[in-house]
C-alpha cells in the first residue's frame, strides 16, 4: 500500500560534475514497468529507495511508463504496458550516463534497458519482486517450467538479482539462479504507528485485509472463514467486484493511502495476510508497526517477515492463526517493526551496486 509518497516522476536530469575522489556517490538509472498511480509493493518499494538514495547524494533517473504510447495489461489493465519503447529507452541510458543500471521489473521497459545494456557492454543489476511464475500460472494456467526458464533468460546477464528474503533466495537458487543478492524492506514508522482503537459500529474482533484485490492475493481463503466479528478489505484491484458479490457481509474500503491507510491499521484487531505467492508483503509490515499482529500462511514472505508468537501467527490454518494472532500484546508487535527501515535497505541496495560502479 501507499506510503505517503506523492513526489512526481522523476525527470532525466543532465549529468552532474563528480567531485575528486567522490567513490560513494552514484548517478543510478532505475527502470520499471510498475509506476505511479499503481499502488503495489514494487511502486512503494521504488519511491521510498529513491527518496533514500537522494537523501544520501546520489542522482537517480527513471524510465516508467509515463509518456509511452501503452497498452493495458492482460487481465490486469491498471498496469500499463509500454509499446515499441526500445529507441526511447536506449536513448534516455546514454543521455543520463549512469553509472549503474538498475532494472527492476521484467516488462516491456525493462526488456528493452537489459538490450541495451547488452549491446552496448553496460553492466546492470536486476530484481526479484514478485513471484511472476506462480501470479501467472494462477492466471492462464501456464506451467512453472516455462516461465521459470523465461525468467533465468532474463535475469541471468545481471550482475546481481536483488531478492527481498532469504527464502525467495533459497527457492531461486532451487530452481538454477545463481547470481543473487540480498535487499530487504522498510516501512514508514513515522505514518504507521501504534494507536488506540476508535469507538465503531463493527463488530469486534475486526479482521483486516489490505492490499491489491487480485486473484494470486488469496483474499477468498480469509473472507470465506469462520471468524466472529468484521472482516474488513482495504484495496482495490480486478477481483473486487466479484468478491463483494460473494462475500456481502465483508466491508470493502477501496483503496486508501498514507495517513487514512494507517487509520485502519491501527482499527484492526489482527491484519490477516492469506497470500501464497508473495516475496515479502510489505503490507505485514506497516501492520506490525501499528501493533497489529498478523496471521498468515507458512509460506515464502510471511516466513521471513512474521516472527511467530511475538509478531503474528503462521499456520497452514489460516483460521487457527488469525484467532492465536488477537492474543498477542500490540506495543510487543510494534517494537519489532523499529529495524525495518528504508534507510537500511537502501545501503543494502546501494552495496549492491557498488560493484557495477567500481567496474565502470
Amino acid at each position: 500500500m501507499n506510503q505517503g509518497l506523492h513526489s512526481p516522476p522523476l525527470p532525466i536530469a543532465a549529468p552532474a560534475a563528480r567531485s575528486a575522489g567522490d567513490t560513494r556517490a552514484m548517478r543510478i538509472m532505475i527502470v520499471s514497468d510498475a509506476w505511479s498511480p499503481q499502488i503495489n509493493g514494487v511502486v512503494i518499494t521504488l519511491r521510498n529507495t529513491i527518496r533514500e538514495l537522494e537523501a544520501e547524494g546520489h542522482t537517480v533517473a527513471t524510465i516508467t511508463p509515463d509518456g509511452f504510447k501503452s497498452i493495458p495489461c492482460p487481465t490486469y489493465p491498471e498496469i500499463r504496458l509500454a509499446l515499441l519503447p526500445g529507441r526511447r529507452v536506449a536513448r534516455s541510458i546514454e543521455d543520463f550516463q549512469p553509472d549503474a543500471v538498475h532494472i527492476a521489473t521484467e516488462g516491456p521497459l525493462g526488456l528493452a534497458a537489459r538490450r541495451h545494456c547488452l549491446r552496448t557492454k553496460r553492466r546492470f543489476s536486476t530484481a526479484y519482486h514478485t513471484q511472476f511464475p506462480e501470479y501467472v500460472h494462477a492466471r492462464i494456467r501456464l506451467p512453472l517450467g516455462i516461465t521459470y526458464r523465461w525468467m533465468r533468460w532474463f535475469h541471468a546477464p545481471a550482475s546481481a538479482l536483488m531478492v527481498a528474503t532469504p527464502d525467495v533466495r533459497r527457492r531461486l537458487e532451487s530452481r538454477g539462479f545463481s547470481n543473487l543478492a540480498m535487499w530487504s524492506r522498510g516501512v514508514d514508522s513515522q505514518i504507521f504507528t501504534p494507536g488506540t482503537h476508535a469507538m465503531l459500529d463493527d463488530p469486534r474482533p475486526i479482521f483486516l485485509y489490505a492490499g491489491r484485490v487480485a486473484v494470486e492475493k488469496n483474499i477468498e481463503a480469509f473472507l470465506a472463514l469462520d471468524l466472529p466479528g468484521t472482516k474488513w478489505i482495504v484495496g482495490d484491484g480486478p477481483a473486487r467486484d466479484a468478491l463483494e458479490r460473494r462475500f456481502p457481509a465483508a466491508r470493502f474500503f477501496g483503496m486508501k493511502t498514507g495517513g487514512d491507510l494507517a487509520w485502519y491499521y491501527r482499527q484492526a484487531d489482527a491484519f490477516v495476510f492469506p497470500s501464497r505467492t508473495d516475496t515479502f508483503g510489505l503490507v505485514m509490515l506497516e501492520a506490525i508497526a501499528s501493533g497489529t499482529p498478523v496471521a498468515a500462511f507458512p509460506v515464502t514472505g510471511p516466513i521471513d517477515v512474521v516472527k511467530p508468537g511475538i509478531t503474528g501467527m503462521l499456520d497452514n490454518d489460516l483460521r487457527a492463526a488469525a484467532l492465536a494472532a488477537l492474543k498477542l500484546p500490540r506495543d510487543t508487535v510494534a517494537a519489532h517493526a523499529l529495524d525495518a527501515s528504508w534507510k537500511r535497505a537502501t545501503a543494502q541496495f546501494v552495496d549492491n551496486l557498488q560493484p557495477l560502479y567500481a567496474r565502470g
